[in-house]
């Protein structure tokens, strides 16, 4: 049987025993967190291109629009022909412009009256990308390309169709160039390394370059028997990695 005396002391006892974990609660509040270390990490994996990427247009001015229209048109077609005929899948040929500009002339100003400006004629430009699989036969497109039509520089770009190999070599060793960098400062300093806390990265991959520049390139190689595609891509990744320090 409780007394009334034992009830009395009854919140005393559950007010000691809700305070008692506070101190424990404090000491870890106030432990010391462990420090960070964050690295940059670099990887580069190489691949020989398979595929190239065009960028062509073709341009023709005329009085009006309807006839800069038909020229552009027939020249166009003429390209796209000559482009099928060498093997040049319809997956590969896109559109990828289109515009018609009015072209004016601006008479100079009499009195200090401004002049209207006069239409002299139209320009239509057309540009197409195309995904050229069959690397032997580049330089003969380029150049069967500029005989029937195309008259406007663009970009080229080798590439890969499949480059996810070479970038998960390169992600590996982007994150085992950071584990290493990290290590180093670490035990320098007489510390362990920890767990990882944050990991992010960067992908660089092959930027096109000007077509004159690249045709020019291709000019002598286009009739010879080894391949255009003689160099290779380099595909970059660099992985921000935060481990923590175990002291």
């Amino acid at each position: 049987m409780i007394s009334r005396r034992n009830l009395a002391f009854a919140p005393a006892l559950v007010l000691a025993l809700a305070v008692l974990p506070l101190p424990a609660l404090a000491a870890e509040s106030d432990a010391p967190k462990p420090g960070i270390v964050s690295v940059t990490g670099e990887g580069t994996a190489r691949l020989a291109p398979d595929m190239a990427v065009l960028t062509l247009t073709v341009m023709r001015q005329e009085k009006t629009a309807r006839e800069a229209l038909d020229a552009n048109n027939s020249a166009m077609a003429a390209v796209l022909a000559s482009m099928r005929s060498d093997g040049v899948e319809e997956r590969d040929l896109q559109t990828s412009g289109f515009t018609i500009d009015p072209q004016y002339f601006y008479p100079d100003r009499k009195d200090n009256e401004p002049a209207q400006p006069v239409i002299t004629g139209y320009r239509v430009m057309n540009t197409l990308t195309v995904r050229i699989r069959d690397l032997d036969n580049l330089g003969t497109i380029l150049d069967k390309s500029v005989d029937l039509g195309v008259n406007q520089g663009g970009q080229i770009l080798f590439t890969n169709d499949d480059p996810s190999a070479a970038i998960t070599e390169a992600r590996t060793q982007a994150m085992k160039d950071a584990v290493s960098k990290a290590t180093t400062l670490v035990e320098a300093a007489g510390a362990t390394l920890g767990r990882i806390t944050d990991i992010s990265e960067q992908q660089f991959r092959p930027q096109p370059l000007p077509v004159a520049r690249a045709e020019r390139a291709l000019q002598a190689t286009a009739d010879a028997a080894v391949p255009v595609a003689t160099g290779e891509n380099a595909y970059k990744v660099n992985v921000n990695v935060s481990f923590e320090i175990d002291q």
